[in-house]
């Protein structure tokens, strides 16, 4: 099931998507995944044209993981890691499907991550590995964009990850979906830059679960984002970037200056 949020007019909503339709919903987005087909049939329905899809949640924090391919470590020459490497993006780095990416002036080279992201459905403290999908309501697409040069020149990682507009995800949440064994890629201008698979992650997303809530409580609407594939590269003011996942479906953004 494809839970998405959506605005109308003044109105946010909630929905659901069946076919090319949103069906609206009246559930909180991370309640809504037991709803039932039969459960909608009385539903006011909406087109695409009629609405502007919002991000899929409004989390609290964005925890990512840094090196978690295989194939990207070895296009690094880089030893694989003994545990997830983590850092944060703010919720002010959120922005959502077919909004623009904004190249800050300080920076000059902004880069694309085609990322698979988590979505946490209830509060997770300190969650087993066994117990991990049980607080999941599901998964979206995320592009992690990076200052590279920044990146480079402070050492640490949060400037070159948090300037606004660096975290585009969506366009819903895939409530369905087996993390470990989707494809991924990334087109930019068209062009296909990155193309793996999730079987390729080093830490799994049970792993990354139970890992992080170890360190911090995971809140409902937070979002673990679970690493690039190989291909990483710049963008420049114009392009058109795409990040699709198997299962889930595409989104697209725009770099402006």
């Amino acid at each position: 099931m494809k839970l998405l949020r959506f605005k109308t007019g003044d109105m946010k909503k909630n929905g659901v998507l069946v076919g090319g339709d949103i069906i609206e919903i009246s559930q909180p987005i991370l309640e809504a995944s037991e709803l039932s087909l039969e459960d909608l049939n009385s539903q006011e329905s909406y087109s695409f044209q009629e609405v502007e899809i919002l991000t899929p949640v409004e989390p609290t924090k964005v925890v990512c993981v840094g090196l978690n391919y295989r194939d990207h470590a070895e296009e690094l020459n880089m030893e694989i890691p003994d545990e997830p490497v983590l850092f944060l993006k703010p919720p002010t780095t959120i922005i959502g499907q077919g909004d623009s990416i904004i190249y800050p002036s300080q920076s000059h080279q902004v880069d694309y991550e085609a990322e698979l992201a988590v979505v946490i459905g209830k509060n997770a403290h300190k969650v087993s590995l066994e117990d991990a999908f049980e607080f999941i309501t599901g998964y979206t697409i995320l592009n992690d964009i990076s200052a590279r040069d920044l990146q480079k020149k402070d050492g640490q990682w949060t400037r070159a990850k948090s300037f606004d507009t660096f975290c585009p995800i969506g366009p819903w949440i895939e409530t369905e979906l087996d993390p470990g064994n989707q494809n991924i890629s990334l087109q930019l201008n068209g062009e296909l830059k990155q193309n793996s698979n999730t079987q390729n992650m080093i830490f799994s997303v049970e792993e990354l679960v139970s890992f992080i809530s170890n360190i911090m409580t995971l809140k409902p609407g937070d979002i673990i984002a679970t690493g690039t594939p190989p291909g990483v590269g710049p963008m420049q003011v114009g392009d058109i970037v795409e990040v699709e996942v198997e299962g889930i479906g595409v989104l697209k953004n725009y770099l402006n200056g």
